[in-house]
């Protein structure tokens, strides 16, 4: 089953302004490209936006595979607004060190952009310009647009070759992430509604312990391992209401209207405050053809079973 299409009209909020590599992983589907699009401030401002009615869907960072979950992005989530995730988008991610037209690396002293990109070039910047300052911007393109507004040669910025593009800078030097392979995943979320089963899905859910006890985190886990479900992230945050109280945001293989995935948090749900925060089709470059086969597998099992009841011997 392939993954319903966004409608034309609807708008969708993402972290501006033009450039980041949210919009280019937003403009990487041709449904969401062809929606009404609203950059904001930071990922929690699409949030809010979203869960207040202003807009209709938001599409956010929420895991990298160099530093991890985007915190404000999943806390959000977890704590401050009832949203449904609707999809997830992968997109391979290329920092650049990008610099005002003529500047050298030398001329360079300071290099702005969102933390969580400049945490993914620490190696670089670390051997290449030793003892640089940071520099915080709400995102990689904000930092391009700062560096455009400023005759600044000691300012630099990590971004990608779109905000090169789109603010008149030149890319100094390219692929500067530490590890190959670097890539950012984002949801697409909305106020309701659960996105049918594709064959191909990811559930999401945070679990609260209604008491702290030895094994309580084992418990939980065997929920999943009795059912050969296979969690592909889990991550402890803290409640932020008590030092050492923490919850877990877990994701797992599976649709909630799979009977196994529906068991297994109907036994969580028994034992502990579990929020629901969407089941949706999974991303990957094979996600289509996973999809494609589970369809199929699925007409030659309905057309079997129909068979084998057009045998039953009427009383």
């Amino acid at each position: 089953m392939s993954i319903d299409p966004v409608d034309g009209s609807a708008t969708i909020g993402f972290l501006g302004p033009s450039g980041t590599f949210t919009e280019q992983a937003l403009r990487s589907q041709p449904d969401l490209a062809g929606a009404q699009l609203r950059p904001c401030e930071s990922f929690s401002d699409v949030l809010f936006a979203v869960a207040e009615g202003e807009l209709d869907l938001g599409f956010v960072a929420v895991e990298n595979a160099i530093e991890g979950t985007v915190n404000i992005s999943m806390d959000t989530l977890a704590f401050d607004v009832d949203l449904r995730i609707q999809r997830e988008v992968i997109l391979p991610v290329e920092m650049n060190l990008l610099v005002s037209p003529g500047v050298t690396l030398d001329q360079v002293r300071r290099v702005a952009s969102f933390p969580h990109a400049y945490a993914q070039c620490r190696g670089w910047l670390r051997a290449n310009l030793p003892g640089v300052e940071l520099v915080a911007a709400n995102s990689t393109a904000g930092a391009a647009a700062m560096l455009a507004d400023r005759a600044d040669p000691g300012l630099a910025a990590i971004a990608n070759r779109r905000a090169a593009e789109v603010y008149g800078l030149d890319v100094l030097a390219s692929d500067i992430e530490d590890h190959p392979g670097n890539a950012t995943r984002f949801m697409l979320v909305g106020r309701e509604g659960i996105p049918g089963p594709t064959g191909h899905d990811k559930t999401s859910i945070v679990v609260f312990q209604r008491a702290d006890a030895p094994g309580s985190l084992l418990a939980i886990l065997q929920e999943f391992a009795a059912r050969r479900i296979n969690l592909s992230l889990l991550v402890s945050r803290p409640t932020k209401t008590a030092l050492g109280d923490y919850c877990f945001l877990l994701e797992l293989d599976g649709h909630i209207a799979d009977e196994v995935v529906a068991d297994c948090l109907r036994s969580l749900r028994t034992k502990h405050d579990v929020k629901f925060l969407g089941s949706y089709p999974a991303a990957g470059p094979a996600g289509e053809t996973v999809r494609d086969e589970a369809e199929a597998n699925r007409i030659e099992a309905d057309a079997w079973v129909e068979s084998l009841r057009g045998e039953i011997i009427e009383a």
